[in-house]
């Protein structure tokens, strides 16, 4: 009898062990894509930042927890302009040498509802934190499950104040916007 209640007691912990690992998911860096838009008085400019790692749970129709390390040494202009790679890496902007990565911790989401639902973490860049609120779409798939977001974020609460009109005067046509957008293809397994 006591071999009988062991035997069951250990399936028991095997089949809830992995009944709460179908609720961790895991990013594919190689799927996943991140692009990024900002934009200035005389145009715009685009690119690609790299996701480095990331997983997030998902329980009860949710996002519950997350954790995402974005490379920003990757920083890519989409015209693959130099200049503006190497500003963009700089103390200007982004300090990769003493900032090579951004966090993004996700702590809760409304439930899922007709395949979208409103995102809340903290978003931490130059080694400032700010809360983030965004709404992501779901699509699931045999392969995995994909999450579409358009990430507005407003700079200057990452002290990114580079030719920032509401920290500097008569910046005239030289003045970029504070707020960009970040572009969000994620894929979890």
């Amino acid at each position: 009898m006591y071999m009988k209640n062991t035997v069951l007691f250990v399936c028991i912990l095997l089949f809830s062990g992995s009944l709460f690992a179908q609720g961790k998911l895991t990013a594919d860096t190689e799927k996943s894509k991140i692009t990024w838009l900002g934009e200035k008085v005389t145009g715009q400019h685009t690119g690609t930042v790299n996701l480095k790692s990331g997983w997030l749970t998902f329980e009860n129709n949710k996002i519950t927890t997350g954790e995402f390390l974005i490379d920003m040494t990757s920083i890519k202009d989409i015209e693959s302009n130099q200049k503006l790679e190497g500003h963009l890496k700089s103390d200007d902007f982004f300090g990769i040498e003493k900032f090579p990565e951004a966090k993004l911790t996700l702590t809760e989401s409304t439930p899922f509802d007709k395949g979208s639902a409103v995102v809340k973490g903290t978003l931490t860049i130059k080694g400032t934190s700010s809360p983030v609120e965004f709404k992501t779409a779901m699509q699931k798939s045999d392969e995995g499950t994909r999450f579409f977001s358009n990430i507005v974020l407003d700079r200057t609460k990452f002290n990114v104040r580079y030719g920032s009109g509401t920290f500097f005067d008569n910046l005239g046509d030289k003045t970029i916007f504070d707020e960009f957008t970040m572009k969000v293809n994620l894929f979890v397994k």
